[in-house]
């Protein structure tokens, strides 16, 4: 009997010492686990990717794209639609022998690049509407008088009809030839504003309409023209940074 009781004693001996040193590691690995799901859970729930409130241009009731297109710039390098992808990007239509608004458009084109000056994905297409006379050369020396640095802000020309095409198929910005105007061309002075997957994007206004395009020609500090219409850059900082972080 007592050999048989110390084998029993042995026994609970063994089972008390493997519960203390055992076990504990044990839930404490399955503890460890449920809270690594669980986590893993909660990220992929709370991992929502982040929308602004920019509206799309519809036409048709599709969202606006830009078109493909190919011109050279003030480097002599073919750029692409393709160049823009992944970056939020703001278009104009210029030339650089304008005596009225291309000056005063540049300029807070400029005054943009300079707010975002570090932001490695904004840039800007700059589509010259008299690509006879803008050429590679003439459009790097207007980058030089203006400040331009941003290496992403590209000044392009090109045929002629392409570029007019461009204008006012593929942005709807109004472009022609007119010798009877001043400058002798005749262009819109809005900017486009496009997001990484190269849609036209906007904000609704207050009175609850799209604004689809924002004037370039008033800058901040003037604030209103003469006509009474407010400068609009202020919004269109405001929008570029919505779409970074789309």
């Amino acid at each position: 009997m007592k050999k048989t009781n110390y084998s029993y004693v042995g026994i609970a001996l063994i089972i008390l010492v493997f519960g203390i040193i055992f076990i504990p590691r044990i839930v404490d690995r399955i503890t460890n686990d449920d809270i690594m799901r669980t986590e893993n859970r909660s990220d992929q729930t709370n991992k929502k990717e982040y929308v602004s409130d920019l509206m799309f241009l519809n036409i048709n009731g599709e969202p606006k794209k830009v078109p493909a297109f190919s011109f050279t710039n003030q480097d002599g390098k073919t750029i692409t639609n393709d160049n823009f992808e992944g970056k939020v990007y703001v278009v104009e239509f210029f030339f650089t022998t304008c005596p009225t608004i291309c000056p005063k458009m540049n300029r807070n084109l400029v005054q943009i690049q300079n707010s975002f000056k570090d932001v490695e994905n904004f840039g800007v297409a700059s589509f010259t509407i008299n690509p006879k006379y803008d050429t590679p050369e003439v459009l790097k020396q207007y980058t030089k008088q203006y400040g331009i640095t941003n290496p992403n802000w590209h000044l392009m020309t090109g045929d002629i009809d392409t570029i007019y095409k461009l204008a006012n198929e593929g942005f709807n910005l109004y472009t022609a030839k007119d010798d009877e105007v001043e400058g002798g061309f005749e262009h819109s002075g809005n900017f486009a504003l496009i997001d990484k997957n190269g849609f036209i994007r906007s904000r609704i206004t207050e009175s609850g309409n799209p604004l689809i395009y924002y004037n370039g020609i008033i800058s901040e500090e003037e604030k209103m023209d003469d006509d009474g219409y407010k400068e609009e850059i202020t919004m269109l900082k405001e929008d570029i940074k919505k779409l970074l972080k789309e």
